[in-house]
């Protein structure tokens, strides 16, 4: 059975044009459009679509107060088109964190390669699941924590915007050095690590090469062409480098696992979060191998139980936890005052 998707869209011409790039996958079945949340609302409840993909700016109801009652009320999988502007970009990374499935910088003209890769998102999110939003709880103290030597590793794709909100809010103000690869356009990482930054306790930012890891700090690899990578013995900084595609992605998970291996051997802590795909898999099993520790986010609570399956799979983690556990697990394997 095909996958019915509803375009909305305040341009009429955008919505044709996603209609018809969405028409031509014979996977996809585009059902409906409705120009403003309120044709939107009538138009979900008369042809019950499998996805929808949303505007971020239109009249009456901007996308992002139309997404939060669908997630309140109907929960479904949502694709975020959004324009490149500064507005657009902070405007759909709210909406990932209120739980839509992904988001892609609207299509230009003949943008082929953009318009291919709307379908590709559309197919991605029919099978992912929306579930209700967890309620994250308040940041810990540092009274009970002190760094250990470790150094953390996380990777994530497909909702992994709240996955990770949901972890970087509990971190402590001297958490212990973090490297973070999440897959997302060069457009919002950037947004993206200042979300998180604003979250937390401790320090994120986007990775720059050269970039000492050092307690209370978390760094965000670059989207687009950029892999971020941790080089040195003793003393770990990041490596901010061009690169092509490695497992599908670029930046790659299992770019920042490998390396992570290699410099910090035991000393590592690797978590492998939501995510089409398996991207991270090997890089994670690289991290076990080389006597460092490392978690998966479980099936239940995954919006994509892609990454974490094949790195459960191939025997990469030690253990699954829900994304709510993932957090406390860092900490407690992170901190000096267990070990005593």
């Amino acid at each position: 059975m095909n996958t019915r998707v509803l375009v909305v869209d305040d341009s009429t011409v955008m919505r044709q044009l996603i209609g018809a790039a969405l028409s031509a996958d014979p996977e996809l079945e585009v059902v409906g459009e409705a120009g403003d949340p309120l044709q939107a609302r009538e138009a979900i409840k008369l042809l019950n679509p499998d996805v929808i993909t949303l505007d971020v700016e239109m009249p009456n109801m901007n996308g992002i107060d139309f997404l939060e009652r669908i997630m309140r009320l109907r929960p479904m999988p949502v694709v975020m088109v959004s324009t490149l502007t500064a507005r657009g970009t902070d405007a759909t990374l709210a909406a990932l964190e209120l739980g839509a499935v992904d988001c892609i910088e609207k299509p230009r003209g003949s943008d082929a390669e953009g318009f291919r890769q709307i379908a590709e998102k559309v197919k991605m999110a029919a099978k992912a699941r929306v579930r209700q939003r967890i309620k994250r709880e308040e940041p810990h103290t540092t009274d009970d924590f002190t760094p250990n030597d470790k150094i953390v590793a996380i990777g994530s794709s497909t909702g992994g915007v709240e996955a990770l909100l949901t972890m970087i809010e509990r971190l402590p103000a001297n958490c212990a050095p973090t490297v973070i690869t999440q897959h997302m356009p060069a457009s919002f990482t950037k947004s993206f690590a200042e979300r998180l930054n604003r979250a937390s306790a401790a320090t994120v930012s986007e990775a720059r090469d050269g970039d000492p890891l050092v307690p209370g700090r978390v760094y965000v690899a670059p989207g687009g062409d950029f892999h971020l990578e941790v080089e040195g013995t003793k003393h770990l900084r990041c490596r901010v480098t061009r690169g092509a595609p490695v497992s599908g992605h670029c930046p790659s998970v299992d770019v920042l696992f490998n390396s992570v291996a290699k410099c910090a051997k035991d000393r590592s802590v690797g978590v492998i979060l939501t995510g089409m795909g398996r991207d991270g898999a090997n890089g994670l099993l690289a991290i076990r191998q080389a006597g460092g520790r490392t978690l998966g986010q479980d099936e239940a609570t995954c919006v994509v139980y892609g990454m974490p399956r094949a790195a459960h799979e191939l025997g990469a983690v030690e253990r699954q936890l829900p994304l709510e556990r993932l957090g406390p697990a860092v900490r407690n394997l992170t901190n000096k005052e267990m070990e005593r």
